[in-house]
């Protein structure tokens, strides 16, 4: 298969940067504060971009919000067909009674963000969901809209959304890409020094098992999963 072509950047590092603070004040205008808000990350950008909403919202409201990370890997509704590989489920904290934003980096058929929510209702009860995506780049398949988004992208079905980010790529920058025959939109690979921090408890697990509530767990995403069929 040949490799995708790279279209066009559509967004360069001071434009993440700009958006993420702008979503951070967005989040806690929205919500009146940071009271009884915690930050949830879909592996394995998504919950990259978690974690510098915390240090932004930190660093504006002088809070630490809780943060967490969820695979969604056995709630994919193609599970059977693309295996996946699992990284960890890390949410040590009760997600009861809080409202959650869940953070994901591109937003697309809309099938990620449903089986996040299966996940998340695994673990409890929370009060509200709001969604936060860096990119929606449109072509929902289930009725699913972001309450955050950083940019509108108008794509094609025959192209491919990419978001690389310093943490775990070495750059930061959102690519447009052809996808190749035969191919379909994915999330780019992550290296594999990344893999191995951000997979250190990956278990290979058959069936898709609620996970226990305030724990580390074993069931992660797979690095080639929706990211743009999100």
């Amino acid at each position: 298969m040949t490799e995708s072509q790279v279209k066009s950047i559509c967004m360069d590092e001071s434009d993440v940067e700009r958006t993420l603070t702008r979503i951070a004040h967005q989040i806690l205008e929205v919500n009146h504060g940071a009271n009884n808000l915690a930050l949830v990350g879909i592996v394995t950008r998504g919950d990259v971009l978690a974690h510098e909403l915390q240090d932004k919202i930190e660093a504006i409201e002088g809070v630490k919000v809780p943060l967490g990370s969820l695979d969604i890997s056995f709630y994919r509704d193609d599970y059977t067909t693309y295996a996946p590989e699992v990284h960890a489920t890390n949410i040590p904290f009760s997600i009861n009674d809080k409202t959650i934003i869940l953070v994901d980096d591109v937003l697309y058929t809309g099938r990620t963000i449903r089986a996040a929510l299966d996940a998340l209702m695994d673990l409890g009860r929370p009060a509200r969901v709001q969604l936060a995506v860096l990119i929606d780049r449109g072509h929902r398949e289930l009725p699913i809209h972001p309450d955050y988004v950083g940019k509108n992208v108008p794509t094609a079905e025959n192209e491919n959304v990419r978001l690389f980010l310093k943490a775990t790529d070495g750059f930061t920058r959102v690519e447009i890409l052809n996808i190749p025959k035969g191919g379909r939109p994915s999330s780019a690979p992550l290296s594999s020094s990344a893999q191995k921090a951000s997979g250190a408890a990956t278990t290979n697990n058959s069936a898709r098992t609620p996970q226990s509530q305030n724990s580390t767990t074993d069931n992660q995403p797979n690095h080639q999963r929706e990211g743009s069929t999100n």
